[in-house]
């Protein structure tokens, strides 16, 4: 929706160039992405955020582009991409190392990968906030998982500082047909998070969905969200270990 991206077959890299307008509900700007890359770059990225590297006027051989992908590219994102006889330069764009989407990769795993990624899943999200990072969007396919199992997120547009938030439970409904509206019958902030409203953009499997509601019930609570805000402009910095717990040092 906002991002084209591309790559070569069997390449370790994609590259990302900013489209020229937005597909609807995206409010962002060009500059809002690019600020909110900047932001990951200078950010405590605690493994969970893919480092994106930052060129200006790359430069490719023509003949390495298939038409359809070019056409994509001159049409979609003209102020960025520039495409003569034999050369097709991108005036900015964002190169990241290749991960599977998350949704992708539930969907093709075995059980036991399955479950290992989504207690993975949830970590990285606790990790993040304990870094004063909210994703902005929790849909799995924002995800990925890299090719030692690891899950990290790369899909920045909506990304946000925790701080900036203001997590929130739902108002009980002041009659029954408030449940079937199509509106809210609450005032809600353009800062406002219902983390209660998570379990219902998960697309994996009920199996998958229940062990990740098992481990991770606190992800369902404004409490939760609440008190790593506070912890967070109390100054506290909170420990996050690059291992597992099995495979971290006794002192």
């Amino acid at each position: 929706m906002v991002m084209l991206v591309f790559t070569l077959p069997g390449y370790e890299y994609v590259f990302k160039v900013i489209r020229d307008r937005f597909a609807y509900p995206k409010r962002n700007t060009r500059r809002d992405v690019i600020d909110r890359y900047h932001m990951v770059f200078v950010h405590d990225r605690v493994g969970r955020l893919v480092e994106a590297q930052e060129f200006e006027d790359l430069e490719f051989r023509a003949d390495r582009f298939r038409e359809e992908v070019l056409q994509e590219l001159v049409s979609h994102a003209a102020t960025t991409v520039q495409a003569r006889d034999r050369t097709v330069t991108l005036r900015h764009v964002y190169i990241e190392r290749k991960v599977t989407p998350l949704n992708l990769y539930l969907r093709e795993a075995d059980e036991q990968d399955a479950l290992d990624v989504v207690r993975d899943y949830g970590d990285a999200v606790k990790e993040l906030a304990a870094a004063n990072i909210f994703p902005g969007d929790l849909l799995e396919k924002n995800f990925g998982v890299t090719r030692h199992g690891r899950v990290v997120f790369y899909d920045y547009d909506e990304l946000c500082l925790m701080t900036e938030c203001t997590f929130r439970s739902i108002p009980a409904p002041r009659e029954p047909e408030d449940d079937l509206a199509a509106e809210p019958w609450f005032p809600v902030g353009e800062n406002d998070i219902f983390p209660e409203e998570f379990a219902r953009f998960l697309s994996m499997s009920r199996r998958l969905q229940e062990e990740f509601t098992r481990r991770h019930p606190e992800l369902f609570d404004p409490g939760f969200w609440s008190d790593i805000q506070a912890r967070l402009r109390a100054g506290e910095i909170m420990d996050v270990f690059p291992y597992p717990r099995e495979k971290r040092l006794v002192v």
